[in-house]
C-alpha cells in the first residue's frame, strides 16, 4: 500500500506519471478553451452550437499526441541531467560520492545549522585500507579495484541511509555521521572496521585478509569541513601508527579541548 503511494504522488520531473497526468490535463484545458470561444457571441452571450461536440472530439484527437510528446522529451532531458549529475558527483569504481561532492554536501550541512548547533552534532570518519599497496602489488591493479568495490560495499552496509560515504581517492573513504553522539560513531566505526577484516576477499581462490584503520572526530558548528577533515587525519595516522586495524575517534569535550589548544 506504501508503495502504491509512493507512486501515485510522484510527480518528479522524471516521472512518467506526471507525463500522463499533464497530458490529460492539458486536454482537459483545450476542451475547456475551444468550448468557452465556440460557445460565447457578443449578441447572444453563452449558448452551445450544433456541433458543440466537435469541442471535444477535437481536442481530444489533437491535444494528447502533442502534450505526450512535449512532456515527453521534458522527462527525457530531466533523466539525462540527473544522470549528468550523478556522473559528476559519483566515484564511477565505487559509486560512492566523489570528493568534491562530499566536501560540499558535507559544508552545506554546517552551514544550514551554524545558528542552531544543538540540532546540528555529527561526527566525520576517515578510513584507510591497511597495506592496499601489498595488494595491487601481488594481484595486480585490476583485483586492487575489486578489492576497493568491496569495501565500498562494505561500508555503505554498515551505515544509515542518511550517513554519506565517499572515495575520498586512492584507498581513501571518508563517512559523514550528522546526529550522532561519540558513543555511537565509536559503535558504527568499529562495526565497519569488524565488517572489512571479515570480508570474504580470495582473489586466487585463497582468502586475502583486509583491514582498514579509522580516525574521526565528533563536532559541533561553528565549524569547516576543512577543519573537520584536518583534525580526522590526525587521529587516522595515529591509528596506523598504533598498529593499524584500529579505530582512533577523539570525543566532543576532548576535540574543542585540543583546537582550544592549537589556537593558544
Amino acid at each position: 500500500m506504501e508503495k502504491i503511494r509512493r507512486i501515485g504522488f510522484n510527480l518528479a520531473p522524471t516521472s512518467t506519471i506526471k507525463v500522463y497526468l499533464l497530458t490529460a490535463l492539458g486536454t482537459l484545458v483545450c476542451i475547456a478553451i475551444a468550448m468557452a470561444i465556440d460557445s460565447y457571441s457578443f449578441e447572444a452571450g453563452w449558448a452551445l452550437e450544433e456541433r458543440w461536440a466537435n469541442n471535444i472530439i477535437i481536442p481530444i484527437v489533437l491535444a494528447p499526441p502533442f502534450f505526450y510528446l512535449l512532456l515527453s522529451k521534458q522527462r527525457q532531458l530531466s533523466l539525462a541531467h540527473r544522470d549528468l549529475l550523478a556522473i559528476a558527483s559519483t566515484d564511477s569504481l565505487t559509486n560512492c560520492l566523489n570528493r568534491r561532492a562530499f566536501s560540499t554536501l558535507v559544508e552545506a550541512y554546517l552551514q544550514r545549522f551554524e545558528d542552531d548547533p544543538a540540532r546540528a552534532d555529527g561526527s566525520l570518519l576517515i578510513l584507510d585500507v591497511d597495506h592496499f599497496k601489498a595488494v595491487n602489488d601481488r594481484f595486480g591493479h585490476d583485483i586492487g579495484d575489486e578489492a576497493l568495490k568491496l569495501i565500498a560495499d562494505v561500508i555503505k552496509a554498515n551505515v544509515r541511509d542518511l550517513d554519506l560515504v565517499a572515495r575520498l581517492g586512492g584507498e581513501e573513504f571518508g563517512v559523514f555521521l550528522p546526529g550522532l553522539d561519540p558513543g555511537r560513531t565509536q559503535t558504527i566505526a568499529e562495526r565497519i572496521r569488524s565488517a572489512v577484516q571479515a570480508a570474504s576477499f580470495a582473489p586466487v581462490g585463497e582468502r586475502h585478509p583486509l583491514s582498514i584503520s579509522i580516525g574521526g572526530v565528533t563536532f559541533s558548528p561553528p565549524v569547516t569541513f576543512p577543519e573537520l577533515y584536518r583534525d580526522a587525519d590526525k587521529r587516522l595516522y595515529a591509528a596506523k601508527h598504533a598498529g593499524r586495524n584500529r579505530v582512533d575517534i577523539v570525543g566532543h569535550s576532548a576535540w574543542h579541548q585540543q583546537r582550544a589548544a592549537g589556537a593558544a
